[in-house]
């Protein structure tokens, strides 16, 4: 696990074993609020260690993003926490989270140990304000990548966590591309200081400006070529040959998984197109990786 110091009072962590997962915490003079967790125990334990015996405070809140497993397995590995999410959150883990852990217990004994916790406090709609130690944290929704998402600013540092709301390569698998690009677009007129990626390392700000235009550009050059696919007399083969330096990112993000995630893109959006345009695709598999962290 990797971790840096943000700002006073406002850490970040990385995960080492897989996907470049972050984390955060902000603290208080007495408690902090933990932004996500590591997707293997043995990071969210040593995240855990730190918070308690290096910086000498308890983690009263855990905030989830989204319900994807890599974020939200470590919950458990801070017992007695109150865990905040949208309420859609909550649902999408009691949902999906029982069959996801039951097939990476039986494939990879790391997972053994994890135990589904769901959030206890969540909201529906608008801001939720919380405030730790001199830092005013506001919770809003960022929907795209996936319907419940959320971010959390730090008000006085100008700190976004924006989790899977922004990647090196933008991700919206079971998610709206449409929804996506607004809530990217949205991020310029916060007056932001840093932006942690829910993968991959901290943009800085002399990045931000740039970042958001690629992660952008990088959506809108995947919807044309897309349907430009879909036009043609063999709409798999057109779309298998949208590779994704050409709509503007590296195969190498993300220790190499870019050229994974770009593929699914391509393959999610050109079924969603034929199915608006009424016909099905077949032979069209996606693989979700933020369900799948069974085999890393």
């Amino acid at each position: 696990m990797q971790r840096e110091r943000v700002s006073e009072n406002v850490y970040w962590f990385q995960s080492e074993i897989y996907a470049q997962v972050t984390a955060g915490v902000v603290t208080g003079p007495k408690w902090a609020i933990v932004i996500d967790t590591l997707p293997v125990p043995e990071e969210t334990l040593a995240m855990r260690s730190f918070i308690e015996d290096q910086l000498d405070v308890p983690v009263q809140y855990i905030i989830n993003t989204h319900y994807h497993a890599d974020h939200t397995w470590g919950n458990y590995i801070f017992p007695g926490a109150t865990i905040i999410s949208h309420e859609l959150c909550r649902q999408l883990q009691m949902l999906h989270g029982p069959a996801s852990l039951e097939a990476a217990q039986h494939q990879n004994p790391i997972f053994r140990s994890v135990k589904l916790v769901y959030p206890q406090l969540t909201f529906e709609s608008g801001s939720l304000s919380l405030r730790v130690g001199k830092k005013n944290l506001t919770l809003f929704p960022t929907p795209g990548h996936s319907a419940d998402g959320i971010s959390v600013l730090v008000e006085e540092d100008r700190v976004l966590f924006a989790a899977d709301a922004f990647l090196p390569i933008p991700y919206f698998i079971n998610g709206d591309i449409d929804v996506l690009i607004d809530t990217i677009q949205s991020f310029s007129d916060l007056g932001l200081e840093n932006i942690v990626q829910g993968h991959g390392d901290i943009i800085l700000r002399g990045e931000i400006d740039e970042s958001i235009r690629a992660n952008v550009n990088y959506l809108k050059t995947l919807k044309t070529k897309v349907r430009a696919a879909l036009k043609t007399n063999n709409p798999l083969k057109a779309a298998s040959e949208i590779d994704v330096v050409s709509c503007g990112k590296e195969p190498v993000l993300l220790a190499g998984l870019g050229d994974t995630l770009h593929t699914n893109n391509v393959r999610w959006l050109l079924s969603q197109y034929a199915a608006e345009a009424g016909f099905e695709l077949k032979d069209l598999p996606v693989d979700d990786y933020d369900d799948d962290i069974v085999d890393e």
